[in-house]
């Protein structure tokens, strides 16, 4: 029998769940939809495609890996299942994390203006070679996750505290740091890409500035597109950093939740917090996107029309 704040912390992960899912379920199919009526894809809907499914993917990691944590925590008695879901959230989480850095670096070299020759090189084979760089952000994940599920099990010390505890719930917290020292070792490994995306937001910046002096010295105002491009690509990559770092934030409150008095409410707040990140940025991606944006916008006109009381003059506004 769940208690009343196990019964919250469902509800409200399921309700970051179902929004999470709805607005990367609309992203992959708005952009699936167009690549059939069109016949092809561009570079930024094949990046935002690849973005959801990874992120659907690991929605659903994280919702089934936080309810089994704080609710059946049983489940985890002896490790295997939580292995598994452990190698899986890895492919998924790196997959999530890289495909986001493309859709940053692309960004910056689309939008930026620099005159570096390995900047204009990189400026004009990005859309050919993006897909090759995205099946190579699918290869290292899955060997880092392949990695995972070959290396040999370190849960000796720990297996021999196990062997104490009677209670399901303290041999599940016990058994979660069986995997600590690698996964520690690979969630350090997603540095790289938050790094990559950290140089894009500065680079980024430079070019804003650079770009505005120029406009400064030519008088020519400064509602121009590029400066708007400039600021829209920022805000993007600003709301993508802020989610990322509290997302990792969580993930370490959930790892090391069993060296906290109150564990469990470090496990509750830890997973709340994490799928904030799949969820809360795709809703931004859809926003600041034109085309998502104005498909969201006919949507909605749609169910107006829909829920239109028959017979009556009233619409809703």
């Amino acid at each position: 029998m769940l208690s009343m704040e196990d019964n919250i912390f469902v509800i409200i992960l399921t309700g970051e769940f179902i929004i999470g899912m709805l607005g990367n379920v609309y992203i992959g199919l708005v952009n699936w939809i167009d690549w059939i009526k069109k016949k092809k894809i561009s570079s930024v809907d094949y990046i935002l495609t690849s973005l959801a499914i990874s992120r659907i993917c690991l929605l659903c990691i994280l919702i089934l890996n936080g309810i089994i944590m704080v609710c059946y925590p049983d489940f985890y008695e002896n490790g295997k299942l939580q292995a598994v879901i452990n190698i899986f959230w890895t492919l998924t989480n790196y997959l999530s994390t890289w495909f986001a850095t493309c859709f940053n670096v692309f960004y910056l070299l689309k939008i930026a203006n620099f005159s570096h020759p390995l900047f204009l090189w990189l400026k004009r084979r990005i859309d050919r070679v993006i897909h090759w760089v995205l099946l190579g952000c699918l290869a290292i994940s899955s060997f880092i996750s392949l990695i995972l599920a070959t290396a040999p099990n370190y849960d000796f010390e720990f297996q021999k505290i196990i062997n104490h505890k009677r209670n399901c719930t303290e041999m599940f917290y016990v058994s979660k740091s069986q995997y600590f020292s690698l996964l520690t070792l690979f969630n350090l490994l997603a540095i790289v890409p938050c790094a990559v995306s950290l140089i894009s937001f500065f680079l980024l910046i430079m070019s804003l500035r650079r770009h505005i002096k120029q406009m400064k010295v030519s008088v020519t105002g400064c509602g121009d597109p590029s400066t708007e491009a400039h600021v829209g690509a920022m805000k993007t990559m600003t709301s993508f950093l802020f989610l990322l770092f509290v997302y990792y934030g969580a993930s370490l409150l959930a790892t090391f939740h069993y060296l906290m008095k109150e564990s469990k409410l470090a496990v509750m707040l830890g997973e709340i917090i994490a799928i904030l990140y799949p969820s809360g940025h795709s809703l931004i991606l859809i926003i600041r996107n034109n085309k998502l944006r104005q498909a969201s916008i006919r949507v909605l006109r749609f169910g107006r029309t829909v829920l239109k009381p028959a017979g009556t003059g009233f619409t809703y506004r």
